[in-house]
């Protein structure tokens, strides 16, 4: 770890960050599809990976704590998604160009800026990402410029997740991080921070050491990490008074008047010209946007931050007698996607912070470090709405959550019959690419995100379509294999397969007995 500057400060503050979108490849475009994966990753992404690099090239380690959840990871390493954002960065940079060859002054000056970014990006795009994501973040974890965190394949709400498909999911996601990375994770962010208890037991059955929960979980002492119950697996949890100066909708530093707004469009180019000017400004009564202006905006939050970090970690320390351990934690794409300023309000955060004689480190350096307390009895939570499980097993997704029961049953239910059938006593059990491609559609149907869009009535449609459709796939595939119709079973399985090829790693064989599954509520 760099320590250039002096530590002055007591405690440590934590800065995590969860990267995560649904499998969206080759499932629409616009307004819903892949249009997400391409502004996320050309808004945040790109510039949060050149941020840690050039901060990792000062010799500055273990900045922060980053999570990348395999379906995300599976994306940006996908061809498919790798010529389409190669395709999305020229596109921008044609409608730059469209806009600076028109006769006002706002449009040239907005073409200008657009043209600037958009041949950053590109060029970064091309420099660093042709491969994928997984040579670009590889590189920075082996310079140790962050700790990873990982996660279940497909972004399941895993309290409402059969046991067994649980820990294969949990197991699956932590080798396809090792595939990629040739780095295990030991801590992960949980989908949703979903906890039941007794899942800390598979936790530790898995090789996890820690976790994020959020700060209610742990009744707002977020002081120190916890051991949960009678395990060695430690809760961290999320500071909300710090993290909340930035995320707030109401106060957080993201609708300042002089910040791009996310909402305003140019409709002749589909650019952003706008800045958020006031809270109640209508789209059509807002300012253009001024870089100089939002860049002293920056500085002013980045200063207000600090400041925030430092009187916390005092307080903190002074209330429980000893140093103290501050998280701030979010999604990765608030910076940049929806705060067109956040990557660069990150990179001069990691550099003002231990200007200022602050201890900045990972989860894990917590841990090492002893910023870890008395056990916690830790109950049913996430990091959702009312902090339990309404978004994900409320009246409002009641079919989801009846949807997912019955898919998930007759998955498990066909697997078993199925390597029962093939498995001949005494010789090894082969790989059963059928079987495979049930447990992945039915991880696909099981994404937590399919319930959140409908509890949030952000594109419900779209989000029950998605569902509905892997779980025909896991039942078209199963009553196939079960009524013996191996042949049209093995060519379901390779069309859907063909249709949606990620996490090619998945392997059945490693779905557990029953007996053998600790770490459930059951």
């Amino acid at each position: 770890m760099s320590n250039a500057t002096p530590v002055t400060e007591p405690g440590m503050f934590a800065l995590v960050l969860h990267s995560h979108l649904p499998w969206l490849a080759n499932h629409g475009r616009w307004p819903v599809g892949e249009e997400w994966i391409y502004q996320s990753w050309a808004a945040s992404y790109i510039p949060l990976a050149a941020a840690l690099r050039r901060l990792a090239d000062e010799g500055r380690s273990h900045l922060l704590t980053l999570g990348i959840t395999p379906v995300l990871a599976a994306q940006l390493d996908d061809p498919h998604c790798l010529a389409g954002m190669h395709h999305w960065l020229g596109n921008w940079q044609i409608r730059a160009h469209e806009a600076a060859g028109m006769p006002d002054a706002a449009h040239r000056e907005l073409g200008a800026r657009e043209h600037r970014a958009s041949a950053a990006a590109l060029e970064d795009f091309e420099t660093h990402w042709q491969h994928g994501a997984s040579p670009v973040f590889r590189d920075l974890i082996d310079r140790e410029a962050f700790e990873l965190l990982g996660g279940p394949l497909a972004h399941p709400f895993q309290p409402l997740l059969d046991p067994r498909l649980r820990a294969f999911s949990l197991r699956e996601g932590l080798a396809d991080a090792h595939a990629r990375w040739n780095h295990t994770p030991t801590g992960i962010w949980g989908p949703e921070c979903g906890y039941t208890p007794g899942m800390e037991r598979g936790y530790a059955e898995a090789g996890v050491t820690h976790f994020m929960v959020d700060g209610p979980a742990l009744r707002g002492d977020t002081s120190l990490g916890r051991p949960v119950r009678e395990s060695d697996v430690v809760a961290f949890g999320r500071d909300l008074q710090v993290s909340y100066r930035v995320w707030s909708p109401k106060s957080g530093y993201p609708g300042h008047a002089a910040y791009r707004d996310f909402h305003t469009y140019d409709h002749e180019t589909g650019l952003k010209p706008s800045r958020v000017t006031g809270r109640t400004v209508d789209s059509a009564d807002k300012l253009p946007y001024n870089p100089e202006l939002a860049a002293a905006a920056v500085d002013k939050h980045v200063a207000d931050f600090v400041e925030t970090v430092r009187a916390r970690l005092r307080s903190e320390s002074a209330r429980i007698g000893r140093d103290a351990l501050v998280v701030a934690a979010f999604d990765t794409e608030l910076f940049g996607h929806w705060w067109h300023e956040g990557p660069q309000w990150l990179e001069k955060l990691l550099r003002a912070l231990p200007e200022a004689g602050i201890r900045v480190g990972t989860l894990a350096d917590a841990k090492e470090s002893g910023y870890v307390g008395e056990p916690v009895q830790l109950e049913d939570s996430s990091w959702g709405s009312g902090k339990d499980w309404r978004v994900w097993a409320g009246d409002q997704v009641s079919d989801l959550v009846q949807l997912n029961s019955e898919v998930v049953d007759t998955a498990l239910t066909t697997v078993d019959k199925s390597r029962g059938r093939d498995n001949a006593p005494g010789r090894p059990e082969l790989r059963n690419r059928v079987n495979d491609q049930v447990l992945r559609e039915t991880l696909m149907t099981v994404s937590s995100d399919w319930a959140f869009m409908v509890s949030k009535d952000s594109a419900a449609g779209y989000a029950r379509e998605r569902a509905h459709k892997h779980a025909h796939a896991t039942r078209e595939i199963s009553e196939a294999l079960v009524s013996g119709r191996d042949a049209v079973a093995e060519r379901l399985a390779e069309g859907w397969n063909r249709a949606d090829g990620l996490f090619p790693g998945l392997d059945a064989r490693r779905l557990p007995d029953t007996e053998l599954v600790n770490g459930s509520a059951s």
